[in-house]
């Protein structure tokens, strides 16, 4: 057994809170150690988009061993409908650092469901929806049982209806799964990633669209972007002196003034539990 190297902020940090999501090439074991000490809340060893089929077995492979030595993440299998779903779930789905799966190309509620009971019981399943048929499905996909979370693939969403990356064209889609998210009773959606290449100007701007849109996470392809999309995703400080003034103002005593006084509150100290669990409160 090796030293377990997960970033211990980001290994204390539950899932449904995560805010970026790094991909990492299953493929490339010189990979792994520098996601698993990285600041990205969760790590996902891919296993599908980024791998080759003639590569596919050698990377599952460097998974199982991974995960059955110290380090921890999700994984992201291959498609329900490919040659490799089954035995993918088969490899990991009792591997001790295992954290759930990413389900791709998700598009009926029941490949969720089906996911789940062949992996083990009460094991998370991230749905990524990368399709019209997925989203359209998306609050069927998000009450189904075992949905843990909704992911947008955006890249390959625009291959399949023709839509720019332009944001505008793209926010029926995200709103749709943050409004399944809701209605299905599970965290924030995960918005797709910034392209590998962006620079920190362009990973906040995308950040800030994630967050108009009411999605709480976001996938991310290369560490060196991490921290830029943490920090655009957490409460900012602005909204932290903010949630400060009214909490002590309600701890002191102050009345009730109008009817926006109570959902003000509430926002308040949703901004304090967000930032408190980024270590942002009192820092």
């Amino acid at each position: 057994m090796t030293e377990i190297i997960r970033n211990a902020r980001a290994a204390a940090l539950p899932a449904k809170l995560s805010r970026s999501w790094l991909l990492v090439n299953a493929a490339r074991e010189d990979l792994f150690t520098p996601a698993q000490t990285s600041e990205a809340d969760s790590v996902i060893f891919d296993l599908e988009a980024s791998v080759a089929d003639d590569k596919k077995i050698e990377a599952r492979d460097n998974v199982v061993r991974a995960l059955d030595s110290g380090m921890s993440a999700w994984v992201r299998i291959n498609k329900m409908e490919s040659e490799f779903w089954a035995d993918d779930l088969a490899a990991v789905a009792m591997l001790p650092g295992l954290r759930g799966v990413m389900l791709p190309e998700t598009e009926r509620p029941e490949q969720v469901s089906y996911t789940a009971m062949r992996a083990k019981a009460g094991l998370p399943v991230l749905a990524l929806l990368e399709s019209a048929r997925g989203v359209e499905n998306a609050t069927r996909i998000a009450e189904a049982p075992g949905t843990f979370r909704l992911a947008f693939g955006t890249n390959d969403f625009r291959k399949d209806t023709g839509f720019s990356g332009d944001p505008m064209a793209l926010a029926y889609a995200r709103s749709r799964l943050t409004i399944a998210s809701r209605m299905g009773g599970l965290p924030g959606p995960i918005d797709g990633p910034s392209a590998a290449d962006a620079d920190d100007e362009k990973v906040w701007a995308d950040a800030e669209v994630t967050h108009m849109m009411g999605m709480t996470g976001k996938l991310v392809l290369t560490v060196d972007q991490v921290n830029t999309l943490n920090e655009a995703m957490s409460p900012s400080e602005d909204e932290r002196d903010w949630a400060r003034q009214m909490l002590e103002a309600a701890e002191g005593g102050s009345e009730i003034t109008d009817g926006s006084y109570l959902p003000r509150l509430a926002r308040a100290k949703k901004i304090a539990s967000m930032a408190d669990a980024y270590g942002l409160w009192n820092a």
